[in-house]
Parts: C-alpha cells; structure tokens; sequence
C-alpha cells in the first residue's frame, strides 16, 4: 500500500549521482517533492524531469527541494542528469528500500522487470507529513504537477 497524505513520511538514506549519502532528514525544515520515477533515458521519464527542470525556480521560491529516486544505478543517473542538464538531486534506490517504503513499486514491470519504481509524487512538508501522494500504475502518465503546485502553495 501507498503511503498516504496525513501520514509520517518514511526516512530513507540514498546515494546521489556523485555517491554522496543523502537522508530525507538532511531536509528538516523544508518542502522536499519526491518524484518516483522508472527509468533513466526513457521518453516519458526525460519528459517528466527536463519540465521540473525547466520550472525549479517554482520549487526554489517556495522553499522547496526536488529530489528525483529511481532504482537506477548512481552511475547511470549521473550520466543521465549530465546528458539532461537536471538541476536537481537524482538519488539512486537500486536497493528498493525507498520505493517499497512508499509503495511505489512494480511487481512487474514490461513484463519482465521487477521492483521498477512506479511514476509517483510524493510533496512531504517541513514538519515531515506527506501533503500530497499520487502513485501511478501507467507509466505513460505524469504526475498532477497543477495539484502539486496548488498544494505547495497552500503550505506557504
């Protein structure tokens, strides 16, 4: 199951593209989107991160961090935030333990892949509460970025 909004987010401690150790704690204080997504280099997931990069100063001036999670490698998001120009932290879960917290995984994904992160939203406060969750099961679709935008604006 998904978590939930109202709930307490779950902590987790992920590698960055430059295998830097990132906790959510290290947020504290601060809006922080968790953008779920299934893999790097693929259209609809190129699509998704180049329009957050293209709006960060929306995040930024709202005293909110974008953090992008895939269970793809650190070596395999930096090459693909580098080819991308993203302006924002791609952490890597390649050991599942963030997606299942979030109950956004793939039992099976195209068929043959499993534990694929689930293209999913997660706005998390300063006070860590998940405000806003959206777990898709078609990977062709994107977030509501209009709602999540609503929703931050509502905690400024």
């Amino acid at each position: 199951m998904s978590i939930q909004v109202g709930q307490v987010a779950p902590l987790f401690t992920l590698h960055d593209t430059d295998k830097k150790e990132v906790k959510l704690s290290d947020y504290k204080g601060k809006n922080v989107l968790l953008l779920f997504f299934p893999m790097a280099f693929t259209g609809v997931c190129t699509k998704e991160l180049c329009s957050i990069r293209d709006n960060i100063a929306l995040y930024n001036n709202t005293n909110a961090v974008v953090l992008g999670i895939s269970v793809d490698s650190p070596f395999s998001l930096a090459k693909f935030k580098e080819e991308q120009g993203l302006n924002f932290p791609l952490l890597s879960d390649f050991n599942k333990e963030a997606t299942e917290a979030y109950g956004a995984s793939y039992e099976s994904f195209i068929g043959w892949m499993k534990g694929v992160s689930k293209r999913s939203a997660f706005l998390i406060d300063k006070e860590g509460i998940v405000q806003y969750a959206e777990v898709l099961e078609n990977a062709g679709e994107l977030p509501n970025f209009s709602a999540i935008e609503a929703t931050l604006a509502n905690l400024n």
